[in-house]
């Protein structure tokens, strides 16, 4: 009986919310982005505006391939945004495009033109005009579970094109 219970509430749990509208007609709660992967973005024409600013600043492209439902994701977020000196490095060396991978968007149009990923995050170095210069997996750049910055400034350092 103790089973049943734990997969009755798990099948509750797992199933969507759903919220009263006005008028008594129920409608499912809006998804709200929590990271920087937006499945709305169009990544065709962010890489256009980024190969734009990658000219004028003489700086290479770093494709963020990833969603905000991969763990690992969302911990490299956090984890450039906790170590400023290697967030700033990229920066200095790369125009960041962040592009959505899940259920809502692939992406697979855009990222057909691209090595297939392995695993997310994934990251794809390219020169101003577009052209791959890398195509990396970000588990080469872990640390147990987390990121290691000496790896990480590494990368950045090498692939910068400086």
């Amino acid at each position: 009986m103790r089973y049943l219970l734990v997969a009755f509430l798990s099948a509750m749990m797992a199933s969507p919310v759903a919220a009263q509208a006005p008028g008594g007609a129920a409608t499912t709660a809006p998804k709200v982005a929590a990271g920087p992967f937006d499945p709305t973005r169009d990544s065709a024409r962010d890489l256009e505006a980024a190969k734009a600013e990658a000219h004028k600043s003489g700086r290479r492209i770093l494709l963020d391939v990833g969603g905000n439902w991969c763990s690992w994701c969302r911990l490299m977020d956090k984890w450039f945004t906790e170590h400023a000196a290697a967030r700033e490095a990229r920066d200095k060396a790369f125009v960041v495009v962040p592009v959505n991978f899940s259920p809502e968007n692939k992406n697979e149009a855009f990222l057909g033109q691209f090595p297939k990923v392995d695993g997310y995050p994934h990251f794809f170095v390219l020169d101003a005009d577009g052209k791959l210069v890398r195509d990396q997996s970000t588990g080469d750049l872990e640390d147990g579970r987390g990121y290691s910055e000496a790896k990480m400034t590494a990368f950045i350092k090498e692939w910068s094109g400086k």
